[in-house]
């Protein structure tokens, strides 16, 4: 039977059908309700329960621990009405960037090898004003004959043209054919901003960014953004890769880091020689072995789920706050609905 929830900040009621998810119901009825992963380990479109009741599914404890709810917040990604019920997502207006969802026609202009398995591809407006976004956030993109992903932007707001990181998926229907068929001058749409790890401008504290492969995407995106606008604090990048062949804009990191002293850079290397060039283990270890206090600080996480979740246990644990942790989960789409 279907369920009317009331989205408090959107000023409406909607109709939530039998076995669907709050957070789905109000995006496919237009309401831009933060949210990251969609699959309850992000805790992005945590939220208060006002009223009613709800079913919550499997979720990790980091997004939502027995503490929260006990004290009635939920995640919507994950919580299935079972009465009317009212619910408020957390966070001021610096939660809820403004920026109108648009869908635009782009073209391909460039496509380079990143890696042996991610693709680095530039997209163009056609004759139309740039997209409003926060650095960090993803878009929906169509491209020729191939099923609509998310892929988070690695451009800066404003820009014109969109810059993304594709990782090959084996056997993936979009990726496959992106990376064997992909042309310049291809059509492509563009639907978006969507996410809401993204830059918080107005946070004063140290940064930590930590990204896994193609993760690198946003993580450039947010690191970039914060350096155009004069963001002063210390920021801490780590970037997580199997192997050398696995890594990619190290140079142009590495020449931020020399040009701004507030910003480190670290890569680490899981698959690699002890000798090898670069750090070798977890990213999240080497993250734990140099950084102790998170007290005050913003964390940006982008990459694989069992990364995202070390992450997320190591900083949280060493004080960080869960609302100050913006998690960006690359699943598979099989993983995705596995997950759901």
């Amino acid at each position: 039977m279907t369920k009317h929830v009331e989205i408090r900040q959107a000023g409406r009621t909607i109709a939530v059908p039998e076995g669907v998810v709050i957070l789905e119901a109000a995006l496919a009825d237009g309401i831009a309700y933060p949210h990251g992963c969609r699959s309850g380990r992000c805790g992005s479109c945590k939220s208060r329960l006002v009223s009613g009741e709800v079913d919550l599914l499997d979720h990790s404890r980091f997004a939502l621990s027995k503490e929260e709810r006990g004290q009635g917040l939920i995640l919507a990604c994950r919580a299935v009405p079972t009465t009317d019920a009212m619910v408020a997502w957390l966070g001021g207006d610096e939660e809820t960037p403004s920026h109108p969802r648009r869908r635009l026609n782009c073209r391909v202009t460039a496509i380079e090898d990143a890696t042996h398995d991610i693709k680095h591809i530039q997209l163009v407006v056609d004759g139309a004003d740039p997209l409003a976004f926060m650095a960090g956030q993803y878009a929906r993109l169509t491209f020729p004959g191939a099923p609509t992903r998310d892929y988070s932007m690695a451009s800066g707001p404003g820009e014109r043209e969109f810059e993304f990181h594709i990782r090959r998926v084996p056997g993936g229907a979009a990726t496959q054919r992106i990376h064997a068929l992909l042309k310049l001058g291809d059509p492509v749409l563009v639907e978006g901003p969507f996410g809401s790890s993204y830059l918080r401008e107005q946070h004063a504290g140290p940064i930590l960014c930590v990204a896994g492969g193609s993760g690198l995407a946003p993580i450039k995106g947010i690191v970039e953004a914060a350096i155009a606008r004069g963001m002063k604090q210390p920021i801490h990048v780590y970037f997580g890769a199997r192997s050398d062949r696995d890594l990619y804009l190290v140079d142009h990191f590495v020449d931020l880091a020399q040009r701004h002293p507030n910003l480190t850079f670290t890569a680490v290397l899981s698959d690699a020689p002890f000798e090898a060039r670069w750090r070798t283990g977890f990213v999240t270890d080497a993250v734990a072995k140099d950084l102790q206090d998170f007290d005050g600080w913003k964390a940006y996480v982008a990459g694989p789920p069992a990364m995202v979740e070390a992450a997320m246990q190591i900083s949280t644990a060493r004080g960080l706050r869960s609302e100050d942790l913006h998690a960006d989960v690359f699943f598979t789409p099989g993983e995705a609905s596995a997950c759901r």
